[in-house]
């Protein structure tokens, strides 16, 4: 193992429950004057978005919303984003919602001050020293969801309209400079929502946890996040009022992506491919792949999950952790295999050429090759 790391931690965050009060206060907080709100199609319809932009304008912001935002965001939404966002001479922006919002309104902002492509930026060596770091504009975060943590993140994930695969971009100045975690905002998500978000949640802790990489604080961060998982998920699943279970869980989803900055692993390398090609829903992906890629994963972890299941008050071992990891599955209702989840005639070989190269690959515990993905990819669908 190398001791040699590089660690870093998230961003202010007003976090409880009406702090969305603090939007004007954080947006000053952040040098934004002239926000552009960016949130996805179907958020831009509800309540809470009219209630930021309320707040924004009655506090004397001069505030307009983007919301040309794909499931699983592509080049084109970043596209017609920047534009907006350059016609109307924004000077920062809003984001809000769940991992799609979120992660196209940090692109939006990274890009719009950008001359090259958004692909030179690709999470790939020191690409993200490629990019004009002054003209990056500032970032209000603000989620709706309790998973992809994104709100907390220095990358967002940007599907490849072409080629079909999503990849990551990164700069260490796409950390939003402020973010509300309001866990009211959070209580009208539906039951299958709150459970693909927690169990993407639940992956970011796992997979951390137990990535390679030297990085023994985030190791704690990550089992805090997976006690949370445990202990408030399914109560937030059966009652989606229950607003102690909901700011646990956007806990939870921070703490994942925080940990998760020292790695990922083979359930996201096995979704991702799968979300591109198939626009499924990535938490719920995440979840599916989730126990096979254990199984696979096991001679290279089982002493870790051992104690990790000791934390969280299972018998001290890898069997039980996996077979509390099956029943939460089972009672959140993910569908437990690919197939069951709407895959259908998949082309095996782009999805593990895909897998390979997918920036989360090389962390996993056991290295992904060409001779081990495609089985591992076969035991996720019906045998």
């Amino acid at each position: 193992m190398s001791y040699a790391a590089n660690w870093a931690w998230p961003t202010p965050i007003r976090f409880g429950a009406g702090r969305i009060d603090d939007l004007p206060d954080a947006c000053r907080a952040a040098g934004i004057r002239k926000p552009l709100v960016v949130t996805d199609r179907g958020l831009a319809a509800l309540p809470m978005t009219a209630l930021v932009l309320d707040i924004l304008r009655k506090a004397g912001f001069d505030a307009d919303l983007f919301a040309d935002v794909d499931p699983n965001p592509n080049e084109r939404n970043l596209g017609v984003g920047v534009v907006t966002f350059k016609q109307g001479r924004h000077d920062g922006v809003v984001a809000l919602g769940g991992g799609s919002g979120l992660d196209l309104g940090k692109l939006i902002a990274f890009m719009a001050g950008q001359s090259r492509p958004v692909w030179d930026f690709e999470d790939i060596g020191d690409w993200w020293t490629r990019a004009d770091a002054e003209a990056i504009a500032s970032i209000v975060a603000i989620p709706t969801t309790a998973g992809t943590g994104a709100e907390v993140g220095r990358a967002s994930v940007l599907t490849d309209s072409e080629t079909h695969r999503k990849k990551i971009i990164f700069h260490p100045q796409m950390m939003p400079a402020q973010v509300i975690c309001d866990p009211e905002l959070t209580v009208g998500m539906p039951p299958f929502i709150t459970a693909g978000t927690g169990v993407d949640a639940l992956a970011h802790c796992i997979e951390a946890y137990c990535s390679p990489t030297y990085a023994p604080m985030h190791d704690g961060v990550a089992l805090e996040g997976l006690r949370l998982c445990k202990d408030y998920l399914p109560r937030a699943y059966r009652d989606g009022t229950d607003i102690e279970a909901r700011a646990q869980m956007m806990t939870a989803a921070a703490a994942g992506a925080t940990a998760f900055q020292k790695g990922l692993g083979a359930i996201h390398a096995l979704s991702h491919p799968v979300g591109a090609h198939h626009d499924t829903h990535h938490g719920t992906t995440n979840g599916v792949v989730m126990l096979p890629v254990l199984r696979f994963n096991r001679p290279a972890i089982e002493e870790k999950i051992a104690r990790a299941a000791a934390y969280l008050g299972l018998e001290p071992s890898f069997d039980a952790f996996l077979s509390w990891i099956e029943a939460l599955l089972a009672e959140l209702q993910i569908p437990t295999t690919l197939d069951a989840l709407g895959v259908t005639d998949p082309d095996l070989d782009a999805l593990c050429a895909a897998a390979l190269v997918d920036p989360t690959a090389g962390t996993n515990p056991v290295p992904l090759t060409a001779e081990n993905v495609r089985p591992l990819y076969e035991s996720c669908f019906q045998s």
